[in-house]
């Protein structure tokens, strides 16, 4: 009985009258108490002691509805699994990593006759969680690495691949869509880059990407096999090239965020009608979006970050684009070479001037 109150039961059973004679006792209580009744006179109304008044208030008894239901923890079942639950305590302490397929084949060798339903909660609920790691990512000083990607897209007219350049320090955004993803788009789109930012960062981060990269060996203790080309393409604008372990989030993220953010804020919900549009609306949402928010890590917009610590410290840009030796020259460039062939004019005559000229009638 709540804070010793005596309880009087007329008529009915104690079970059921005595919530009734609870609540009205309650009732009164909050009644004589707002009123101002002192608390012995209270308690000789109501047949209980001061003590009892005094825990009510002090338990907050006076605000609880006493026909509230309560629950009380629902008693646990037997389960076919019981007997076993030691011998999958011990097994998984030792190898956390095993299958519920392997355990469900194991105690059922020793005699459980379950089903795996109930295996994989129970495992689920005793299964030792591996701490998660925390990514702590690399930070790097102004103008020392970019990092770069390439990401997939398909429009109503095809499939475009968008190269994004990030600088690492002030997280400076560059992106532009192209129809492939081979070595020339790479150097194209890396001198477009370049001239964006007004320099060259020292070193750049990519990818396993086969134009600069064609075999890791580094797993198996050996070193990096980059494409020669490129490595020409390197040396011809001064700067670095760097290939990042595959899965590493920490050495890779400056670019693989702006991935997912290029396509939830610029590509996705917008409507393109072709690559001048797509390219158009490409350059806007740079200069007014991407490079002008603030960004989450550095709580600076990417511009200002930019222009106040890093574009002074990047290096120089080549005096003239890089000119392959082994890849083959694109008919657009082929006529453009055509055109500036200087041609020779020619002046046109009557047939009749020509006779005059050879001495015949006119």
């Amino acid at each position: 009985m709540a804070c010793g109150s005596r309880r009087v039961h007329v008529g009915a059973s104690p079970k059921e009258e005595a919530p009734l004679i609870e609540m009205e006792r309650r009732v009164f209580l909050r009644h004589y108490l707002e009123q101002g009744l002192p608390k012995a006179e209270i308690a000789r109304r109501l047949g209980i002691s001061r003590e009892t008044i005094y825990c009510m208030i002090r338990n907050g008894d006076l605000d609880r509805d006493p026909l509230e239901v309560r629950y009380g923890p629902r008693p646990s079942v037997p389960t076919k699994l019981d007997p076993f639950k030691t011998i999958l305590g011990a097994r998984l302490a030792d190898f956390p990593d095993l299958t519920a397929v392997r355990l469900f084949q194991e105690i059922r060798a020793a005699g459980y006759t379950g089903g795996m339903t109930q295996l994989r909660d129970y495992l689920r609920s005793i299964r030792p969680q591996p701490a998660e790691k925390e990514v702590v990512r690399f930070e790097t000083p102004p103008a020392h690495q970019a990092q770069v990607d390439f990401a997939h897209f398909r429009f109503p007219w095809g499939v475009r691949y968008a190269l994004l350049v990030v600088l690492g320090y002030s997280r400076l955004l560059w992106l532009r869509f192209f129809a492939r993803q081979d070595m020339r788009t790479l150097q194209l789109g890396l001198e477009q880059a370049f001239a964006f930012f007004g320099g060259v960062p020292r070193e750049l981060l990519f990818d396993q990407m086969r134009s600069v990269i064609l075999r890791d060996l580094r797993p198996d203790g050996g070193r990096l096999v980059e494409n020669a080309e490129f490595l020409r393409f390197c040396s011809h604008w001064g700067f670095r090239p760097r290939a990042c372990r595959p899965y590493r989030a920490q050495t890779k993220g400056k670019v693989e965020r702006p991935v997912r953010y290029v396509r939830g804020s610029f590509v996705y919900g917008r409507t393109f009608i072709g690559d001048p549009d797509l390219d158009l609306q490409r350059e806007h949402w740079l200069e007014t979006v991407a490079n002008v928010r603030i960004h989450a890590t550095t709580g600076e917009k990417p511009i200002e970050r930019f222009e106040r610590d890093e574009k002074a410290l990047l290096q120089p840009l080549a005096m003239r684009p890089y000119s392959s030796l082994v890849l083959p020259i694109e008919a657009a460039a082929s006529k453009r070479t055509a055109r500036s062939v200087p041609t020779v004019p020619v002046e046109r005559r009557p047939l009749a001037s020509y006779a005059a000229i050879a001495g015949g009638a006119p």
